[in-house]
């Protein structure tokens, strides 16, 4: 069972890795922005950002080392990974929300969650592309 587990995670599957360690981030920093709101009374800008900002960090080093077993050098690959996630966010959600939104579900009730969720799927694909090829590339 251990080899079919360890074959499946081979290096051919990063997308497979990617989605997990998205999964594991956001647990991660959707948990830390709940307990800065609630328990430690942070605002929300705060705690968002807080959040976000550790989510996005466990994302780049798990990212990193088990998703592309990359040995970028750290300066440069946090530069790139913020570059990349910048970039996916300043491409996915304006598409989201002018192409989906505006021309296709604006009539519908819930036509901005439907773009929104559509626009975290073009998100999450275009950020591993970037992260895959621009920032973890061999």
């Amino acid at each position: 069972m251990v080899e079919i587990i360890e074959n499946y995670f081979n290096k051919s599957n990063t997308f497979i890795r990617y989605i997990l360690v998205g999964v594991f981030n956001t647990i991660i920093g959707i948990s830390i922005m709940f307990l800065l709101l609630e328990l430690f009374r942070f605002s929300y800008g705060i705690s968002t950002f807080i959040g976000n900002s550790i989510g996005a960090t466990v994302s780049y080093f798990f990212n990193r080392n088990f998703t592309f077993k990359s040995n970028v050098e750290n300066k440069k690959g946090i530069i790139l990974f913020i570059f990349v996630i910048l970039g996916s966010y300043l491409i996915a959600y304006p598409i989201g929300y002018h192409l989906l939104f505006e021309r296709l579900f604006q009539t519908n009730v819930f036509g901005k969650e439907l773009s929104i969720l559509l626009s975290v799927c073009l998100y999450t694909i275009i950020n591993y592309l970037g992260q895959r090829y621009v920032t973890f590339r061999r």
